[in-house]
């Protein structure tokens, strides 16, 4: 961002407390990064302040489902690196526990999870966005589609189900069925 490559940091998690980090976000942010978070609860994190926390924008998600998902995603001159993993931004998470973060390496993977990120910064019906007061607001809706993105990502689920389950069965008629013989002295035992 320094040198004017784009530069962007995404993340979505449960919680963000920990000092070390939201410090660096506020660094990156002061640098030029643009950073956008889906931060399902406790954010300690200030965004929206001029000349400090910027270019950070804070969004919390609260719907029908309790998520668990950890994203993060580091773009460095449009090249974006994916990590998926276990821990929440948090001390405890981080200095008190094993935690897994893992590289994303797969494309069609890649694909998914930033479908999963588009479609939660498009939710109109339980995304609020957070503001520098640290009040939550819902986001603007004027003009933009209706979408939750937890219904949309059940449906979606739910769609994968049944091609998986037809594919199953496709695969199995026609199949045919071989009896077994069973020896007489085998079925006494």
């Amino acid at each position: 961002a320094k040198l004017g490559l784009p530069a962007k940091i995404t993340a979505k998690v449960n919680s963000l407390v920990d000092p070390e980090i939201i410090s660096l976000l506020y660094d990156a942010s002061n640098a030029g990064v643009k950073i956008d978070l889906i931060v399902r609860g406790i954010c300690c994190l200030v965004p929206g302040v001029h000349g400090f926390s910027e270019n950070i924008r804070v969004i919390s998600i609260v719907g029908q489902l309790l998520e668990h998902s950890r994203i993060f995603i580091f773009e460095n001159n449009s090249n974006p690196l994916y990590y998926m993993g276990s821990a929440d931004w948090m001390p405890r998470n981080l200095d008190r526990r094993v935690e897994l973060v893992f590289p994303v390496e797969d494309e069609d993977i890649k694909k998914r999870v930033q479908e999963v990120i588009t479609v939660s910064f498009k939710d109109t019906v339980n995304a609020r966005q957070q503001l520098s007061t640290g009040v939550y607001k819902s986001v603007d809706k004027r003009g933009k589609h209706k979408t939750n993105c937890q219904k949309f990502f059940s449906k979606l689920a739910l769609k994968a189900q049944k091609q998986a389950m037809k594919k199953t069965y496709a695969s199995t008629v026609g199949t045919p069925i071989v009896p077994v013989e069973v020896k007489k002295e085998d079925s006494e035992q």
